[in-house]
């Protein structure tokens, strides 16, 4: 046998301890400059036919250790079909994945990754369509362009922006669901939302944590959804190009997409918190929320965050900040890293797939809510 475990790609991450015949140890890198660390992808070599034992050494230490016990690991040959491994077990603080792989290549990793090369290529497609008005926002602390896209000519401003935390990957599958109906002109509701509203898409708030493979936090070590009260050049650049963007057009409808690593169910998180908190706005977003559990099976509202108490909403995060700042319909979206237990899949748990059809989903409630939004704004 000749093993040999990689990282050094794009979004990739682990290091490895120690090779002993069978048994592979590794530990999870640390976001730069910060203790913030759980996601993990990597390329295993010569192993086909070979029972492996992969041990994460250091995951009771790691930024959600509640987001192990119940969590399978996920596998690829082709980077395309991501399976979860059945022996992936969680004892004593260490990650235990048992697999013999088909191939003597094999990808590794948290969560089906969403590079920045995947990245481009979204964008790519996208700018060539006649609907679509493409800019950048600004450069990343690394020097990456922050990829806005304005889709739609309606007097409502509806932001979607995804992948404040680089490592939630499940987030700009989300967003490419959403983008392929937004632009599918055969399809009667996009339609209909391109009329009634104007679209701001940043498919990824944070390029350079995704590039690096970090879980949480920018290249300097910044976890952007505690910074939407005080964004800076020098600490958070992305956030304050995508807040002074919303400062010129406004916000009617914003959705932060994200991924939870405990809870294994798809829920929304509001801001019930805010000081300035309405009534009516928070009865729509109630409405959007019932819309979503009445199209999409995969949603429900049983399992969720503790809410805040009246006036002590967060407002370094988004959510409660564009809902003070603007008096939006704002809210962030979860989805699990595990499965969706209510509807389980042994194969591929919550997937790129899954992920894909709830961004669909979503845009069809947002269609059923539209004329209220509309009345709103009046």
């Amino acid at each position: 046998m000749n093993l040999s475990i990689s990282s050094a790609f794009d979004g990739g991450n682990i290091r490895l301890v120690a090779i002993d015949g069978n048994r592979i140890n590794l530990e999870i890198a640390k976001d730069a400059q910060s203790d913030f660390y759980q996601w993990f992808y990597f390329r295993l070599t010569g192993a086909a036919g070979v029972p492996v034992e992969l041990r994460l050494l250091n995951c009771g230490g790691s930024a959600y250790p509640h987001g192990w016990p119940g969590y399978r690991a996920c596998l690829s040959y082709d980077r395309e079909l991501w399976q979860r491994i059945p022996e992936t077990s969680f004892e004593k603080g260490i990650l235990t994945i048992r697999v013999t792989p088909s191939e003597n290549n094999a990808w590794f990793a948290y969560f089906a990754p969403y590079t920045m090369e995947r990245h481009h290529d979204l964008i790519a497609e996208a700018v060539i369509h006649p609907e679509v008005e493409y800019r950048s926002l600004g450069q990343s602390v690394d020097g990456q362009e922050l990829d806005y896209l304005k889709i739609g000519q309606g007097r409502l401003q509806v932001w979607l922006y995804a992948r404040q935390h680089p490592g939630e990957t499940m987030a700009e599958w989300w967003m490419e669901g959403a983008l392929e109906k937004l632009l599918d002109t055969a399809d009667p509701v996009s339609r209909r939302l391109r009329q009634k509203a104007t679209f701001h898409l940043v498919p990824n708030m944070n390029p350079d944590g995704s590039k690096r493979g970090h879980l949480r936090t920018n290249a300097v070590g910044v976890n952007l959804n505690r910074e939407w009260h005080d964004p800076s050049q020098q600490r958070s650049p992305e956030v304050l190009y995508v807040r002074n963007e919303m400062d010129k057009t406004g916000v009617d409808f914003a959705m932060d997409v994200h991924g939870d690593e405990a809870i294994a169910a798809n829920f929304l998180a509001g801001f019930e918190g805010i000081p300035s908190l309405k009534k009516e706005q928070q009865q729509l977003f109630n409405r959007f929320s019932d819309e979503l559990v009445r199209i999409s099976p995969d949603f429900q509202t049983q399992k969720g965050y503790e809410i805040p108490a009246p006036g002590q909403a967060n407002l370094s995060m988004s959510t409660a900040q564009l809902a003070e700042r603007f008096g939006a319909i704002s809210m962030t979206l979860e989805m699990p890293f595990k499965d969706n237990d209510d509807l389980p899949d042994p194969d591929e748990g919550w997937s790129p797939d899954r992920s894909r059809l709830l961004g669909r989903s979503c845009l069809d409630a947002l269609h059923a809510i539209v004329d209220e939004l509309a009345a709103r704004r009046r």
